[in-house]
């Protein structure tokens, strides 16, 4: 027979796993997170920035006058929960190659997209001579420092076992599931692009994307925004920046790709002509979804099993509003939002 019980078992600490433990804490849930660090290294190795501006279109990022005050609320709230700091505001700077580009900024910057956008074009010498702008509401969190905080918060309320995740060792019933010694009336899966080994989800389209990330020192390099031009440059301090990031739909797994790095530096190289060392080389897989929203709700056949998955590249900045969401859903009774239902994919014979 279990010997403890929680209202709800969450499976995998990322990014989202983490934001919707500490959602659920606030809500005065009693919750146990099951998770073993060293299976996916997607949320770890993120540079954690949020962007409310597509550059490609110069429009807002989906939802994002929703999602910038609820990630601002969150975060802030976070680090007091925590008492760890991993919060900081970043000006991404958008260098043009084109005269047109700049005359777009200008127009969108003084009409829809004002709250996002600087209206003053500024000219930068080094590293390279060009002219740019500043995305307002901008910043990123260290996501290590983040999730560490979070696992620690976590032991210290008995919320937390490290481990792997048996499938096979789930019962259920009318009333909930029972996991070893653990029974809760609902389970939660967070565990990023691993869901594909999930029988109870592993029929959804995910379409996960390795991603590499290199973190150099630049002694003559200094800037004090995210530098933005076909990769991101975004200062650390102490004249370490980390450089990032590939895209790769082809080979699924968390080992750095020496592809990618070539990739990565040759690109940094176009940008900045300044001598620099390579401290890390890191990758991880984001879990992205083939229609880019996430994926929230209720398995078609078992009403006690959830998932919560599918923030790709944007979970930061999805991720708290989406954690309140969800939990209006799932103890309000409240409709999502049809792009992110997991409806939207439901086979019944799932």
């Amino acid at each position: 027979m279990p010997n403890t019980k929680k209202d709800i078992i969450i499976v995998g600490q990322g990014i989202a796993g983490s934001v919707l433990a500490l959602e659920l804490l606030n809500r005065k849930k009693s919750i146990v997170v099951i998770d073993k660090p060293q299976l996916s290294a997607s949320s770890k190795v993120a540079a954690g920035i949020w962007n409310p501006v597509v550059f490609k279109r110069l429009t807002k990022s989906w939802m994002a006058d929703e999602l910038i005050p609820s990630l601002n609320e969150f975060y802030t709230e976070a680090e007091i929960t925590t008492n760890t700091s991993f919060v900081e505001e970043r000006k991404i700077a958008k260098l043009f190659t084109e005269e047109q580009e700049i005359n777009l900024w200008k127009k969108k910057s003084t009409e829809e997209m004002q709250n996002y956008l600087t209206t003053t074009i500024y000219e930068m010498q080094h590293p390279l001579l060009s002219k740019y702008a500043i995305v307002k509401q901008a910043g990123n969190i260290d996501t290590k420092a983040f999730l560490n905080a979070t696992s620690t918060y976590l032991q210290q309320k008995n919320s937390y076992i490290n481990e792997v995740f048996d499938y096979s060792l789930v019962q259920l019933s009318e009333n909930g599931i029972v996991y070893k010694s653990t029974s809760a009336s609902q389970i939660i899966f967070c565990e990023g692009y691993l869901i594909h080994q999930n029988p109870y989800f592993n029929y959804l389209p995910f379409k996960p994307a390795k991603g590499d990330v290199l973190t150099i020192f630049c002694k003559s390099l200094s800037i004090d925004f995210v530098l933005n031009k076909g990769i991101f440059i975004m200062p650390l301090g102490n004249h370490l920046f980390k450089i990032g990031a590939t895209y790769n739909w082809q080979n699924i797994h968390d080992a750095p790709s020496e592809t990618a790095k070539e990739e990565l530096i040759s690109k940094f190289k176009k940008i900045v002509s300044y001598p620099f060392e390579l401290i890390t080389h890191e990758s991880g897989v984001r879990p992205s979804v083939i229609d880019r929203r996430p994926v929230l709700g209720t398995h078609p056949k078992h009403s006690n099993i959830k998932l919560f998955n599918g923030f790709g590249t944007k979970a930061v900045m999805l991720a708290p509003y989406f954690a309140k969401h969800f939990c209006d859903y799932l103890f309000d009774k409240k409709a999502l939002l049809k792009e992110v239902d997991v409806k939207r994919f439901t086979k019944m014979d799932a």
